[in-house]
């Protein structure tokens, strides 16, 4: 059974997180697991020498009573979508964001983690200036960013952006099983420019390789990457793009000013985000 990790503030980004998290664990047949990390306020107690203490255990105590008035509401929706089989835990953590969805997923033994995104715009979010764009950095596990407002619709397609490297093909292995598991298909986009280096022999050799795999492989001749991508979004009716970390620089251009120039509605989907 798969575990899946949803880090939560409760906010309205995060609540709406939780829905695609919901769905996706009812998808794979797995298990949730909500955390909340929350940091201390830095004090020195030569400067609180008498109720230092006390006021430390008050900040534990008002996280702990948020977090115990939070859960119902997430069961709530749990019961509104019908959902009330799937398994879920709790975790409350002190400490450093990023940490401590490292130590859960060491100790609770996951295998993707769901996250709200929001920002300037909701894919600035991705990589600068929030919790998710500080999280995806060192992960070993793959990492669902959902957009603020975007709802879970059922995954028949998830997109790659392909460069036919080693990498690449670890990671297409890495899709290729989660997409069996969901009954999805795989698209992988390769955008031919005149800095390419990929001859079509090793095209074809990789097309035999993932032959028997629910995977099409497209190639088009542009030297607007980035453009190129969104039309595939589009035109393919993808529901997840696949980033690789290494890749953030592309990713980071193509969705902060080119998406925002877009209709919305169009390109609204959850970036799945897999170490490099």
């Amino acid at each position: 059974m798969k575990r899946i990790l949803f880090p939560t503030d409760f906010s309205e980004v995060a609540t709406n997180a939780f829905e695609y998290a919901l769905e996706f664990a009812n998808k794979v047949q797995g298990e949730l697991m909500v955390l909340h990390s929350y940091d201390l306020i830095p004090m020195d107690d030569q400067f609180f020498p008498e109720n230092f203490n006390e006021i430390y255990d008050s900040v534990e105590l008002a996280n702990f009573e948020q977090f115990k008035e939070e859960i119902p509401k997430l069961r709530a929706i749990m019961e509104n979508h019908q959902m009330e089989h799937i398994k879920m835990t709790h975790r409350l953590m002190e400490g450093d964001l990023r940490a401590n969805i490292k130590k859960s997923i060491q100790e609770d033994k996951i295998d993707y983690l769901v996250m709200g995104t929001s920002g300037v715009s909701e894919w600035e979010a991705l990589f600068a200036g929030s919790n998710s764009g500080s999280v995806i950095l060192g992960l070993e596990i793959p990492m669902f960013c959902v957009p603020s407002g975007v709802k879970f619709k059922n995954i028949k397609t998830i997109g790659y952006v392909n460069h036919y490297t080693a990498k690449d093909k670890e990671t297409l292995g890495v899709v290729l099983d989660m997409a069996k598991m969901i009954n999805a298909t795989v698209k992988s986009l390769y955008v031919r420019t005149h800095k390419s280096e990929i001859d079509a022999g090793t095209k074809k050799k990789w097309e035999e390789n993932f032959s028997e795999e629910p995977i099409a492989f497209f190639e088009v001749r542009n030297e607007e990457i980035k453009q190129m991508t969104l039309d595939f979004i589009s035109h393919q009716e993808i529901d997840v793009l696949t980033m690789l970390t290494y890749k953030n620089n592309i990713f980071e251009g193509m969705f902060v000013p080119t998406y925002a120039k877009k209709n919305v509605s169009e390109f609204e989907i959850p970036i799945l985000v897999i170490h490099a």
